[in-house]
């Protein structure tokens, strides 16, 4: 069987199952929903066995620290991945709500439903837990999941994906047994041929870096729901909390500096700056954030800090538009809110952005004219996560305008249909 065989054979099961997976009902699918998480906990011990192995690999190839903390499966990421699918089983089903009903003239009743989208592709990087993440929302909105991960986790993504097929058999006998599939093949060109067959595949989410998603977007077929990169900003205002201030810009970088909610770029007014910047500057120093800066901040910083163990140099153009998903960051000291805002328009990615400050009619003007897909007032950047948000385990994040847009959870996993629910009309 050769390489467009075997992906034409991957899809055209994949549309089968996700026809009998439309059949299932909530309960059926809460209760496979249920062996999955219980099934990953009981094997933990050898999936991290296996994650051993992609981290040896990993650091062999030199990935990155913040790569390697993305790559990485503990015992509190395991559990996390259970606790995920748990979450998924409690929300409501997304598929069959009456969108709208419209009773027309003639008598004919038209109702809009919600409907699973049908095979749904995810291409991702580093992270296995979207493994689990990915199929378990797809499973609970009945679509489903062909999934391609990143080389470096595959012996992770394997026995996870492995992991929640054999309870989904365990847990009901009309599980559609390719309801979740891997890609075998490690071969590049698999991408495009998956996502050319339009007669199968619905969807395809890639989730990853800015050039994985491109490359994605432009070989694609079938419609991409993205976002390139995270550049996230915060805002320090004039009128911020300065320690607030710091505890936010903190947890916004150096919690986890390699996903993609995480802020690149701080910006801070300039009635704030020599107060803020030194010891702000001196904590990232501590935590080994490099910083590059632009003038005004590389002066105060440099004529303030004790004894920097990170490097602080001056930053250029192209530093204002990077994704570093690392411990680097962007620093801009800015004339006001107005002068922050059009910073961000200019030089960010639409992804999180957030404004610190007691002025209510600042913060009100940053929220509205800010055009990202999640926009924060006091409050780390780190909380466009759909965990975060209450939607059980995340899908991705879009930046698109249209269709979905921020946190994808099962809701955005849906489409609809419309039913017309007659007796004998006939159009004049």
């Amino acid at each position: 069987m050769n390489l467009n065989e075997q992906m034409t054979r991957l899809a055209q099961q994949a549309k089968a199952a996700s026809r009998a997976l439309a059949q299932m009902t909530t309960a059926e699918k809460n209760a496979c929903l249920l062996a999955m998480a219980a099934a990953l906990e009981q094997n933990a011990a050898a999936i991290q066995n296996a994650n051993a192995l992609d981290m040896a690999a990993g650091a062999k190839q030199g990935l990155s620290a913040a790569m390697l903390d993305r790559l990485k499966l503990d015992d509190q990421r395991i559990a996390g991945m259970a606790k995920g699918l748990r979450e998924v089983a409690a929300l409501p089903d997304p598929v069959g709500r009456i969108l709208d009903e419209r009773l027309r003239p003639n008598g004919l009743t038209l109702r809009k439903i919600s409907t699973p989208i049908g095979v749904v592709v995810i291409i991702y990087e580093s992270r296995p837990n979207v493994t689990a993440d990915a199929a378990s929302l797809c499973f609970k909105s009945g679509n489903a999941t062909i999934l391609r991960g990143g080389k470096e986790a595959l012996n992770s993504n394997l026995i996870i994906a492995q992991t929640l097929i054999e309870a989904g058999k365990n847990a009901h006998r009309l599980f559609p047994e390719h309801a979740i599939q891997v890609v075998p093949t490690p071969d590049r060109e698999a991408i495009p041929l998956l996502l050319s067959l339009t007669q199968y595949v619905d969807l395809c989410m890639p989730r990853g870096g800015e050039s994985l998603i491109r490359a994605v977007a432009e070989c694609s077929k079938v419609p991409v729901i993205k976002h390139y990169k995270g550049v996230c900003h915060v805002f320090v205002d004039a009128d911020a909390d300065l320690k607030m201030a710091a505890d936010i810009v903190m947890n916004a970088k150096v919690q986890r500096p390699g996903v993609c909610n995480a802020m690149e770029t701080l910006l801070v007014d300039s009635a704030v700056a020599a107060a803020f910047l030194p010891p702000m500057a001196q904590k990232l120093a501590e935590k080994k954030v490099e910083l590059r800066c632009d003038p005004v901040s590389l002066g105060l910083i440099q004529s303030g800090i004790r004894n920097s163990i990170a490097p602080i140099h001056a930053a250029t153009e192209q530093d204002w538009f990077t994704e570093y998903n690392d411990y680097i960051l962007n620093i801009r000291v800015v004339d006001g809110v107005k002068a922050a805002i059009d910073h961000i328009h200019h030089y960010g990615s639409a992804h999180s952005d957030s404004i610190v400050t007691k002025n209510e009619g600042r913060a009100k003007q940053f929220l509205a004219e800010v055009d990202s897909a999640a926009v924060y007032w006091n409050a780390s950047t780190r909380f466009t996560d759909g965990g975060e948000f209450g939607m059980g385990a995340e899908i991705g994040i879009s930046t698109d305008k249209i269709g979905a847009r921020g946190p994808m959870g099962l809701d955005e996993l849906t489409s609809y249909k419309w039913l017309g629910l007659g007796s004998g009309q006939v159009r004049g």
